[in-house]
């Protein structure tokens, strides 16, 4: 039996690792599996975000093999495929488990979303993160696997570390025939959405992910505004960005 007890110790790069604590929270997991004393990191994206997963896989080598990417055929719980990075078993990721997990669950703990950053919090938005309402100028993150005390923990964590207001509510909805109450973090406040959003646009990855802090306006002038300071604030051009937003506008004004 492979126990990797032999394995050396070398720390996670700032990057990686601020990746690792995004995705943890959001399409990512740490796992100890039975028989083996390190944990490993694992990632599923849908085939619509192929590039995302390809993009963390990059960000992620240092971590990855040769056979960490694989895709997983359709089956009875998703009708698409999905794209999967499996990180080697590494005493590093053993000890973020260690702080992050009891009994291989994610536990939500500021000793731990302490050492967050901006990076962290771009990474966990395009994984859970949502624009919604009219014009997508309020925010939600689909935080339905965590319990009410832990999505006030990371409301409360947004507040006082980056001076973002939101509310935690629930959202119910029927599973298996029975009633199901889900626990929320929603940004109601379009000033707190953009404080929000002009913390993580430096660290948007790829362009398909611009349609997640791209602002819809009726008014001209407000919309060229937002416009201006995603092209500012993002790593993308002026045509990317614009390309973005028209797509994201033709898909709005068929379904508003």
């Amino acid at each position: 039996m492979n126990t990797n007890r032999n394995k050396k110790y070398v720390p996670l790069s700032d990057r990686a690792k601020s990746v690792i604590l995004g995705s943890i929270l959001g399409d990512g997991s740490l796992k100890i599996q039975n028989g083996y004393s390190n944990a490993s990191l694992q990632i599923r994206h849908s085939e619509t975000q192929k590039e995302y997963l390809l993009w963390k896989a990059k960000e992620l080598k240092e971590i990855g093999g040769d056979r960490s990417i694989s895709v997983q055929k359709a089956d009875g719980y998703s009708k698409n495929r999905k794209w999967r990075f499996v990180s080697k078993r590494l005493p590093s990721l053993t000890e973020l488990h260690h702080l992050a997990y009891k009994n291989n669950k994610l536990r939500i703990r500021r000793t731990w979303l302490n050492q967050m950053t901006a990076l962290s919090l771009a990474v966990w938005w395009c994984d859970d993160g949502s624009l919604i309402s009219y014009g997508g100028r309020k925010g939600v993150f689909c935080t339905d696997g965590f319990d009410k005390a832990s999505v006030e923990i990371l409301a409360r964590y947004l507040k006082v570390v980056w001076d973002v207001h939101a509310i935690v509510a629930p959202i119910g909805r029927k599973r298996d025939g029975k009633q199901e109450e889900y626990w929320r973090i929603w940004i109601r406040s379009c000033d707190e959405l953009k404080k929000f959003l002009r913390i993580i646009l430096p660290y948007i990855p790829i362009p398909s992910m611009l349609s997640k802090t791209i602002l819809l306006y009726k008014d001209f002038q407000f919309q060229q505004r937002w416009i201006s300071e995603v092209i500012h604030l993002s790593s993308f051009s002026d045509s990317v960005v614009v390309a973005e937003y028209k797509k994201k506008r033709a898909k709005w004004n068929c379904y508003r």
